[in-house]
């Protein structure tokens, strides 16, 4: 009896002492999360992405590592976010400081959570924040800038009974093109709920401006420009404002006329519809007065502006299409108000050399043009173009001598030589082509003519409609 009331003991003793030990084992590696000292939530970004965990732990074998992981958006660890592990602090034998980062993709919500994961399998609690919640906001702003919505406008027009739609602008800095951003709307500094996207429809007059939703992260320091609607159901409020002023110095792409913000636009000048204007902007380098219809959905308004430019006023006298008689000569003469102007004179697209007064004689027909230029103050150029035809009879004379230094310094042929059915070749002394074209606009010779203490001499064929041509050419200086 005695014997088995030993072996019965004897069998209890092995199987508490077998429980205590799993009951033991069971929790020899622990991991017990410190609270955030004054962390309430993750706000990374690619200025700052930085940030810290303390733990302490027991029985962990040697050689034993540790990660920080976040929940999924939601608060759940089924699949939870691996974060980038930065550094390892040992600030004693039993705890540990993780400097981690947040991944750069990471989805934004109020409610995640953070762990400690040891590469034997073990995880901790939930971390606190330093409000005590084991819950809290973590975000990853891409955008950490100001931007702008209504195309940088501050200003915009709604028909009564009608609607308008304000959205974020393209022009720099912008988030438009940033995959996944988030946006809150208000409207007089009040949130408008369910409001998230690009683009908002308004119908009411008030001060309407968006900000990047971060959640808890969000800054206002990542908002747009304030835009005033105001209301119209007339033809009144409509404005054209000049980039340049006005006057504007009229030179280079112009100026760049900004209507008030609507839904469609059409341009005049002095009363003409201009072909393709149908932006809200529009960029001239033209006096006049223009005009812009604007739609605002329900209503239509239209505004003016008389744009004047402080350049300078020319003109010319010269009869386009003359025809010059054998041996005659024309004087065409610039008038301008240009301060100090300088002028350029053009014979088929070639200058010629040593013109550079307000008159000009001319003795051979062609293709004329003078640029005149205003070199001081508000700079700034204008061009004619004009031609000069010659008759019949001995003006069709093909020229055999080119004179460098002359006012004519190309060979110009008749213009029945002139056009698509034409060949023209030039062939030097030594037998080498140097010209050989079709349809010959008289820029010949384009190149320095090496004289080698002789005028050369060059030979011609020209074959068209009128038949074949040939004779020689001497070049003098």
């Amino acid at each position: 009896m005695i014997q088995k009331i030993t072996l019965s003991f004897f069998k209890v003793l092995i199987l508490f002492s077998i429980l205590l030990f799993a009951r033991s084992n069971s929790y020899a590696q622990t991991i017990v999360p410190q609270t955030f000292d004054g962390l309430e939530k993750l706000c990374a970004g690619n200025s700052f992405n930085e940030f810290y965990a303390t733990f302490s732990y027991i029985d962990f074998p040697a050689g034993t590592t540790f990660v920080v992981e976040l929940s999924d958006a939601a608060g759940n660890f089924t699949s939870p976010v691996a974060t980038t592990l930065l550094q390892t602090i040992d600030v004693s034998a039993t705890q540990k400081t993780i400097k981690y980062a947040v991944p750069t993709n990471l989805i934004g919500s109020d409610t995640y959570s953070l762990r400690v994961k040891s590469s034997t399998g073990v995880t901790s609690t939930r971390f606190k924040n330093s409000l005590g919640n084991t819950s809290f906001p973590a975000y990853f702003k891409t955008y950490e800038s100001s931007f702008f919505i209504n195309n940088k406008s501050d200003t915009a027009m709604l028909c009564s009974g009608g609607s308008l739609t304000l959205s974020v602008s393209a022009d720099a800095p912008s988030p438009i093109d940033i995959p996944n951003i988030k946006y809150k709307w208000y409207k007089d500094d009040v949130l408008i709920t369910g409001q998230s996207s690009k683009e908002i429809v308004v119908n009411s007059t008030g001060k309407y401006y968006a900000e990047i939703d971060y959640g808890q992260c969000s800054d206002v320091n990542f908002s747009s420009n304030r835009v005033n609607v105001t209301s119209s159901s007339s033809g009144s409020g409509v404005t054209i404002n000049s980039s340049l002023g006005n006057p504007f110095c009229a030179n280079g792409t112009g100026t760049v006329l900004t209507a008030t913000s609507g839904n469609s636009y059409l341009w005049k000048k002095d009363g003409v519809t201009i072909a393709g204007a149908t932006s809200r902007t529009y960029s001239t380098n033209e006096s006049g007065v223009y005009t812009v219809e604007v739609d605002f959905g329900g209503c239509k308004a239209t505004g003016s502006i008389n744009l004047q430019s402080n350049g300078f006023q020319a003109s010319i006298d010269a009869q386009d299409g003359y025809k010059l008689s054998e041996g005659e000569t024309i004087t065409v003469n610039v008038t301008t108000d240009a301060s100090a102007p300088t002028f350029e004179w053009y014979l088929n697209d070639n200058l010629i050399s040593g013109e550079t007064g307000s008159s000009f004689v001319i003795s051979v027909k062609g293709n004329y043009k003078v640029k005149i230029s205003q070199v001081s103050g508000c700079v700034a150029s204008r061009e004619f173009s004009f031609r000069i035809n010659g008759e019949s009879g001995p003006a069709s004379v093909i020229p055999n001598i080119i004179k460098l230094s002359g006012m004519n310094p190309y060979w110009n042929i008749p213009d029945e030589y002139k056009n698509a059915n034409t060949k023209v070749m030039i062939i030097s002394s030594n037998g080498e082509m140097v010209l050989d074209v079709v349809n010959y606009q008289g820029d010949w010779p384009q190149n320095n003519i090496d004289f080698k203490n002789v005028n050369p001499v060059y030979y011609y064929v020209i074959q068209g409609d009128a038949g074949e041509k040939k004779g020689s050419i001497t070049v003098i200086k």
